[in-house]
């Protein structure tokens, strides 16, 4: 993303005197997380929630996952999403919830920098193939790449207790 987004802190679930935590931390928290929680709609309308690697690059969450995976099928079907990372702390961190709209990736450039991303922080070696991911050694094993842009990110910090929303354009 070009520019920061605009941010407002919810003074209702906020404490008084707590401050905006700036964009930078949040993008902060995105970027070194390595586990997210993926939320995706069924056909019928259930929720579906997966927890899976993640990888903040560009102003935009990157995630894969398998095609015949029920997650995948979701997307298909409805491609808005949430992504939720933090902590399980009470009274310290930095919750972020990022909702948006996901698109399956084929920039091979963009691939490879993630790839390198997913092999440095969490020692999985990807290689890229037709536009998606692939496991050395099994080339019948392929995983799509989603890029999800966000549209709203909600930051939810801890002592002091504050919600910060961070909008994007015209959303």
């Amino acid at each position: 993303m070009a520019t920061e987004p605009t941010s407002r802190q919810v003074s209702e679930f906020s404490e008084p005197g707590s401050t905006v935590v700036p964009w930078a931390e949040v993008e902060r928290v995105l970027r070194e997380s390595e586990m997210f929680w993926l939320s995706t709609v069924r056909r019928d309308g259930r929720p579906h929630v997966v927890p899976l690697p993640a990888m903040w690059l560009d102003g935009r969450l990157h995630f894969c996952t398998g095609a015949h995976e029920q997650k995948a099928r979701n997307l298909e079907a409805n491609p808005r999403c949430v992504l939720t990372t933090g902590t399980n702390s009470y009274r310290s961190g930095l919750d972020v919830i990022v909702e948006g709209t996901a698109a399956q990736l084929r920039d091979e450039k963009t691939l490879t920098v993630l790839a390198e991303l997913w092999r440095d922080k969490l020692d999985w070696p990807f290689e890229v193939a037709d536009g998606q991911f692939s496991d050395p050694g099994n080339d019948d094993h392929r995983a799509p790449v989603y890029a999800v842009t966000p549209a709203k990110v909600l930051a939810f910090g801890k002592a002091p207790y504050r919600q910060i929303r961070y909008t994007f354009g015209d959303s």
